[in-house]
């Protein structure tokens, strides 16, 4: 069977693709400047910026959003009376975590055994590299038949909604006709996936305090109020005894009707260590997908280097819930909170600091655009049918632009398949699906511009 020209042209331009992911990995672009100094999300932005204009890309702005960071916008207009897509993707990663634990230089794409490892490889760097690749294709065959947007955010990881803003004080900058949102990824490596909805999610952070300072646990411990036991206190309210995430007026028993993840093979994806069990009831893809998860992502404590003999006066939590559809983000933090000031022992004082938060989303499959899509898997992934899934992160922006521009179709797509280990340490891409997934965006676009003219 012989190749399509589309694919050819990418599989021949994966040696570019791979020296130009490594450049923009190489930019350690964490959206924190406690984490990384601004300088690195500045300059992979305008790394970013300089692609597009290399590719003829028109009105390329680094645009100033409002908490901060900047997201980089690009137009290459299509033919006369095309429609308009628009492709995403965010150059900022997540936070390399314990440098010791990756195999690899965190910010030095490496390849190693079939995959290329890096942060920020497949969440979401790899996704701009798609769109080029995608692009580049189809500029070698004929032309890109639709008018194309790109913006690619700067500060997606930290969820604090700066591109969101701005497009809501700027609506007319990202119309389109169908968005491609490229920061999902497939159920597993080789099987054409789309998302069909993500979960929201409300980040804060709670601090406890009972005490003017530190105590001799000596002679005041048993009577003086401890503030970190005060606060695992708070923390193991937020689940019961199965595990599963109990805030009360949050509905926690919501059932997915779709493709199920079988326990045995989530258990080899989280390699989860054998004899633990999972938390929560119900299916797996029920848990991840279809109900609140609660999880807390870190604590202010005392080390246990160090440690003295003395009570915490103070201790400080950050607490992720992730919110599925048909929840309200806003109310679960409401509930979130009114949870934790009825478990708080002692009447010890609390205070919150909302660190972001984002609606949760549901995309409509059967939209025509979907149907393009479908045809563009097939193509890249022969025998395979496109599947549809839910998706337990978060895209705060989807719900901004559906609602801004409620005629678009959203797609869902992306390199963050389970063997990506994404938002973890040796997180890696597969070329292989950088590829696939490149040729079948650049046949959704084809086949996308086709069905408007007919």
């Amino acid at each position: 069977m012989t190749a399509h020209p589309i694919a050819e042209t990418i599989a021949s331009l994966m040696p570019r693709a791979k020296t130009e992911l490594t450049e923009l990995v190489a930019f350690q672009s964490v959206a924190d400047e406690a984490v990384a100094p601004r300088s690195e999300c500045e300059a992979a932005a305008n790394w970013v910026a300089d692609a597009l204009r290399a590719e003829g890309f028109q009105d390329v702005a680094l645009l100033d959003t409002p908490d901060g960071s900047q997201s980089v916008y690009g137009l290459l207009p299509g033919p006369v009376g095309a429609p308009t897509v628009l492709l995403y993707a965010h150059y900022d990663v997540q936070p390399k975590l314990d440098e010791s634990a990756w195999v690899t230089p965190p910010f030095e794409l490496t390849e190693r055994d079939g995959r290329w490892y890096g942060r920020g490889a497949a969440d979401c760097k790899g996704g701009f590299i798609m769109h080029l690749l995608a692009l580049r294709a189809l500029k070698a065959n004929g032309g890109v038949p639709v008018s194309v947007k790109v913006i690619v955010e700067g500060s997606e990881e930290q969820g604090t909604g700066g591109l969101e803003q701005y497009a809501e004080a700027h609506p007319e900058l990202l119309t389109a006709d169908a968005i491609v949102i490229g920061d999902t990824g497939n159920f597993r490596v080789g099987l054409p996936t789309v998302t069909a909805t993500l979960r929201g999610m409300t980040m804060i952070r709670l601090g406890i305090d009972t005490l003017e300072g530190n105590l001799h646990s000596g002679q005041f411990g048993g009577a003086a109020p401890d503030a970190l036991a005060a606060l695992i206190r708070v923390l193991d309210s937020l689940r019961d005894e199965h595990g599963q995430t109990v805030i009360e007026g949050l509905a926690a028993d919501s059932a997915w009707d779709g493709l199920q993840y079988p326990e045995a093979e989530f258990r080899q994806d989280a390699k989860v260590l054998e004899g633990v069990s999972l938390p929560g009831t119900g299916t797996v893809a029920d848990r991840i997908w279809a109900r609140p998860a609660v999880t807390v992502i870190g604590i202010d404590c005392h080390p246990v280097a160090g440690a003295t003999p003395s009570i915490p006066a103070t201790a400080r939590a950050q607490i992720s819930l992730r919110v599925p559809p048909g929840q309200d983000a806003a109310e679960a933090t409401k509930l979130l909170r009114a949870h934790i000031e009825k478990h708080v022992p002692w009447n010890a004082r609390v205070s919150f600091e909302q660190v972001g938060q984002g609606q949760p989303f549901r995309a409509d499959i059967t939209s025509p655009a979907y149907t393009s899509m479908a045809r563009a898997m097939a193509e890249a992934y022969p025998g395979e049918e496109m599947q549809s899934s839910g998706m337990g992160g978060s895209i705060p922006l989807c719900n901004t632009l559906a609602a801004l521009y409620p005629a678009a179709e959203i797609l869902l797509i992306g390199l963050s398949e389970p063997e990506a280990q994404i938002h973890a340490v040796n997180e890696s891409v597969s070329p292989q699906e950088l590829e696939r997934l490149s040729v079948a965006e650049a046949h959704f676009l084809l086949n996308y511009a086709e069905s408007k003219r007919s």
